[in-house]
C-alpha cells in the first residue's frame, strides 16, 4: 500500500532528525525513514564538538602530500586504502584540486557562517526547557607537543583571525593555569572560546522526540530499496514497510549518499571516512574543556560522568571494521597528552563513518535532475556542528524563503 506525504526524509542522523524538526516546527506533514535506529550511524558516538573556529576544510594546502606521508604509517591519523575505485580516483582528484590557498580563502568564510549559525541554533534549543543534552560552551583548546606542530597551529589561529576567529596563544605555563591534567610533553596550546560541546547520542534522541512532539512521524528500520520517477520527479520511493509517495524528498543519508543517489541516476562525490572513538568512566584527571591533542589528530570531550576521545580519517569505502591498531593509536595519544589516562574503565570502542565532499563543504540544495529532490550531504568532520544550520536551510528551502546562509557554494551540481 502506497502512502502519500508531503515531505519524506531519507535518514536518521542528526541532518535527517534536525530537519524533520525545523520542518514539523513549521507546519509540514513530515515522514522521516531510517534503515536503523534514530541516531544509529555517526551521530552516536562522535566526539560532540560544536565548533566554528574549525573553518579551514579538510582539502586546504599541504593536505594531500601530508596524508600521502602517512599512508605507510599504520598508526597514521590519515589512511587511504589501497583499492580499485574509479569513484574514489575521481574524488582524489577534485580533493587536490581543492588543496590550493584560493579554494580554501573561499571556503572559509562559508564554514564560519554555517558554524555560527549552529551555535545560535544550539542555544536556542539548549535554552529551552523541552530539552537536555549536556550542551555547554567552555571553548576548545589544542594541544601540541612538538615545536613544528606548535608553530602550525598558531599560524593557522593567525589565518583564521583574518576572518574574525578569536583565539588565544598559550604558552606551557598558561597551558597548566586552564588545564591540570596535561603532561609535561606539551609545550603550548591554542584555545578557541566560541567554540561548545555536547552528548551527541542524546541530543539526536532528543530532538527527534521533540520533532514527533510537532507532528513528525519517524519510523526506523525502514529501509530504501529504490525510487520510481515521472519525469523529472521522484514519483514513490519504494522500502522495506511499503511505498512512499512524497511531494518532496530529502536526502540525508551520510557517507551512504552516494549509494542511494546511485539509483536516481544521480552521482554524489561522497566517500565514507571511517572514524573511531573510545568512551570511559570519567577518571579522577578528566579535562575540564574539550581538548584537541594536535599532532595525533586526536578529540577529546568531557561528557558527564563520561570522556570520550575520538579520530582518525580512513578512506575505506563503507567498510565498519574496526582496526585495533588505530584505536590503540588513540589510546596512546592521550597518555601522551594528558597525565591520569592509563588503566581507565572502559565504557565502548565505537567506530562510524562520515561523509566527505572533496572541497570540505557539505552539498546542501535542490538537484536540478530531480525537481523534488534536496541533498543534505558531505558534512564530514563537521555533521555534529552543522546539523541544525543545515536542518532550518532545508526548511526554508521548502518553504521557499531566502536561505539564511547563500548557497551557491554548496549546490549539488558544483562538480560537474
Amino acid at each position: 500500500m502506497s502512502k502519500r506525504e508531503d515531505i519524506l526524509i531519507i535518514g536518521g542522523g542528526v541532518i535527517g532528525v534536525c530537519t524533520a524538526y525545523y520542518l514539523a516546527e513549521r507546519g509540514w506533514t513530515v515522514t522521516l525513514v531510517e534503515k536503523d535506529d534514530i541516531g544509529a550511524g555517526c551521530s552516536y558516538g562522535n566526539a560532540g564538538l560544536i565548533v566554528p573556529s574549525h573553518a579551514i576544510p579538510l582539502a586546504a594546502p599541504g593536505a594531500l602530500t601530508q596524508g600521502l606521508k602517512w599512508l605507510l604509517d599504520p598508526d597514521s591519523p590519515f589512511y587511504i586504502k589501497p583499492r580499485f575505485d574509479l569513484e574514489l580516483f575521481r574524488w582524489l582528484w577534485r580533493f587536490r584540486a581543492a588543496c590550493k590557498e584560493g579554494p580554501m580563502r573561499r571556503a572559509i568564510p562559508v564554514l564560519l557562517a554555517l558554524g555560527r549559525a549552529s551555535v545560535e541554533l544550539f542555544e536556542e534549543l539548549a535554552a529551552s526547557n523541552d530539552l537536555e543534552f549536556g550542551y555547554e560552551q567552555k571553548g576548545w583548546l589544542w594541544l601540541f607537543n612538538s615545536q613544528r606542530g606548535f608553530e602550525k597551529g598558531i599560524e593557522e589561529a593567525h589565518l583564521l583571525q583574518e576572518f574574525g576567529v578569536v583565539s588565544q596563544v598559550l604558552d606551557a605555563a598558561g597551558i597548566r593555569r586552564m588545564e591540570l591534567s596535561v603532561t609535561p610533553s606539551v609545550i603550548g596550546g591554542i584555545y578557541y572560546p566560541e567554540d561548545a560541546h555536547l552528548i551527541p547520542d542524546r541530543f539526536v534522541r532528543e530532538l527527534a522526540r521533540l520533532a514527533e512532539s510537532r507532528g513528525a512521524c519517524l519510523k526506523t528500520a525502514t529501509e530504501v530499496l529504490g525510487f520510481e520517477t515521472t519525469s523529472r520527479r521522484i514519483s514513490a520511493v519504494v522500502t522495506t514497510r511499503g511505498n512512499f509517495k512524497p511531494d518532496q524528498v530529502v536526502l540525508a543519508t551520510g557517507a551512504w549518499s552516494p549509494v542511494v543517489a546511485r539509483e536516481l541516476r544521480l552521482r554524489l562525490p561522497i566517500q565514507a571516512a571511517k572514524g573511531y572513538s573510545i568512551t570511559v568512566k570519567t577518571p579522577p584527571t578528566r579535562p575540564h574543556v574539550p581538548l584537541y591533542l594536535s599532532e595525533s589528530r586526536v578529540a577529546v570531550t568531557p561528557m558527564g560522568e563520561l570522556l570520550r576521545f575520538g579520530g582518525t580519517l580512513e578512506l575505506v569505502g563503507l567498510d565498519l571494521s574496526i582496526n585495533r591498531r588505530r584505536v590503540a593509536a588513540i589510546s596512546q595519544a592521550a597518555r601522551e597528552y594528558l597525565s591520569g589516562m592509563t588503566g581507565l574503565e572502559l565504557i565502548e570502542i565505537w567506530r562510524g563513518l562520515r561523509s566527505v565532499s572533496p572541497d570540505g563543504l557539505p552539498i546542501i540544495g535542490r538537484s536540478k535532475s530531480l525537481e523534488n529532490l534536496i541533498v543534505a550531504s558531505g558534512h564530514g568532520m563537521l555533521g555534529m556542528s552543522l546539523g541544525p544550520i543545515t536542518g532550518k536551510l532545508v526548511s526554508q528551502i521548502l518553504s521557499g524563503e531566502a536561505p539564511a546562509i547563500d548557497l551557491t557554494p554548496l549546490r549539488v551540481e558544483r562538480f560537474s
